[in-house]
């Protein structure tokens, strides 16, 4: 009886532990807000893109991510780029996107690695230069320095190899959506090799470039946020046949959190031959 009456106590005291840690503003209004926006207004609505991510991950190291859009890319607005950052992370940057016109939507997805329990933010930039924030709660543990799996020379030997897959046809003039799968283990630099037991060095994707017929369509800079083997889902629109193409660059890091003392690393490409 005594046991139980304490584990009641402990589960009582930890329901508000909970509660505060999902409305946990601390990291970004001390430091990302002015890391990244200083000076400028951002505005927090789910009326120009939302964010889609589940409360609690079923694996820190592969957290799938998706950013809708509620606008279309057009001439005249649309948005030029997304950020996005997990608030908790040792390295809370996990990418900047780049979109255009030609992107026909701003939709994106991913996955990421979440280290611990936090919010997960992406901010649009429009054309006009207005910010605009949505933001979820992601429970998860780990995720940055989830092990090493014991396949990594194997994926060493695939490293930089990529593949287009785009289902269901394409048609000119529309936005068609792509999915771009790179193999690359993205090394966070704080997880153990199940087999040495030692911690490698960060090892990532740091660019990414995709373009058809020579015209930008998604330029991205990312981080060790990133999951091993990326998966990216983007929109494209085509107003004729031609080549999809995408280069990727990455980097390897002393340090899983600073970026002063990054070697680079080699270059990837690859194409696609789009028909209508």
């Amino acid at each position: 009886m005594k046991i139980s009456r304490l584990l009641s106590i402990v589960l009582l005291l930890a329901l508000p532990l909970t509660a505060m840690a999902e409305g946990d503003e601390n990291e970004w209004n001390a430091t990302l807000r002015n890391q990244y926006f200083s000076g400028k207004t951002i505005t927090e609505s789910s009326d120009v893109i939302e964010l889609e991510a589940p409360y609690r991950a079923e694996d820190p190291a592969l957290v799938p991510l998706k950013i809708v859009s509620k606008i279309p890319q057009t001439q005249d607005i649309y948005i030029r780029k997304i950020l996005v950052l997990v608030d908790k992370n040792p390295f809370p940057f996990v990418g900047e996107f780049e979109l255009t016109p030609d992107s026909g939507k701003a939709d994106l997805a991913m996955r990421v690695r979440v280290n611990t329990y936090s919010y997960i933010r992406a901010i649009a930039e429009m054309n006009d230069g207005r910010l605009i924030m949505t933001k979820k709660f992601v429970k998860a543990s780990g995720g940055c320095s989830a092990p090493i799996g014991a396949d990594l020379d194997a994926s060493m030997k695939r490293l930089g190899k990529m593949k287009f897959r785009l289902d269901g046809g394409v048609k000119a003039g529309e936005p068609n959506l792509a999915q771009l799968l790179i193999s690359h283990p993205n090394i966070t630099g704080m997880q153990m090799d199940q087999l040495t037991r030692f911690v490698k060095k960060s090892h990532f994707i740091e660019q990414l470039k995709v373009t058809f017929n020579g015209k930008p369509v998604l330029t991205a800079k990312t981080d060790i946020a990133i999951s091993s083997d990326p998966n990216f889902r983007f929109y494209f629109v085509p107003q004729s046949a031609g080549v999809l193409k995408a280069e990727i660059s990455d980097t390897s890091c002393e340090s899983p959190t600073a970026r002063d003392a990054c070697t680079k690393g080699s270059t990837y490409s690859e194409s696609y031959q789009v028909e209508l």
